[in-house]
């Protein structure tokens, strides 16, 4: 087990070892394998960076983060200008959803607020304005909510009776009544055998998250 003093020469090692850090800038304490690191830099991007060499130093048992962001000169910007530059970032970026982030700025910290389908939509919001001019921090408010299970379901059985052989897909409709955790199938519409009816039911019943199959399929 590494004591304290080689866990903090180690840290320090890591942080001058990165190019992107003025290590100088930064101090270093440890006690009990916890490591804190205080002191400041010049951009949002360095104690962001400061952090992931921390997390990359083995016998760090965890840490406290209290570096803070002194932008000089020529990176200072008004609110204003970081808001515009941040909605202007995430519009651009292809990974991020039109229209589903609001940015809120304040005394040079962006908070992101709105919704997603996926946590990488999350992440790239995140990454796309932490690195504009001005940007001392970025609170990532933004929750990750996947589309509806109904939709899901409904998706994957059409796509499976598109692939079936069996299957009549044009003259079946699917409803789907969803709940948190799983959903009630119903199928309507006709066929030309009992065949394709049952085949029908069993795609339908091989989805994941279906609970009922209510099959109201008419024979033609």
């Amino acid at each position: 087990m590494k004591s304290d003093a080689q866990v903090r020469q180690d840290v320090l090692d890591e942080l001058d070892a990165d190019p992107s850090i003025d290590a100088a800038r930064i101090a270093v304490t440890v006690e009990d394998g916890i490591v804190t690191l205080g002191g400041d830099v010049s951009s949002y991007p360095q104690k962001r960076a400061a952090e992931r060499a921390v997390k990359r130093v083995a016998g760090v048992k965890g840490y406290a983060e209290e570096i803070q962001v002194k932008l000089l000169g020529f990176a200072r910007r008004t609110d204003a200008d970081i808001a515009k530059a941040a909605v202007n970032a995430l519009q651009w970026d292809t990974s991020v959803p039109a229209d589903a982030i609001t940015v809120k700025v304040h005394d040079g910290i962006v908070t992101l607020e709105g919704e997603v389908g996926w946590h990488f939509q999350r992440q790239a919001a995140h990454d796309a304005v932490r690195h504009l001019l001005g940007v001392k921090h970025v609170a990532n408010d933004i929750v990750v909510k996947p589309a509806s299970i109904a939709s899901q379901v409904k998706g994957k059985i059409a796509s499976a009776f598109a692939r079936n052989a069996l299957v009549d897909a044009g003259g079946i409709s699917v409803g789907v009544e969803s709940d948190t955790v799983s959903d009630t199938v119903t199928l309507e519409g006709t066929v030309r055998s009992w065949a394709a009816r049952e085949e029908a039911e069993r795609a339908a019943w091989a989805v994941p998250g279906v609970v009922f199959v209510d099959n109201r399929l008419a024979v033609r």
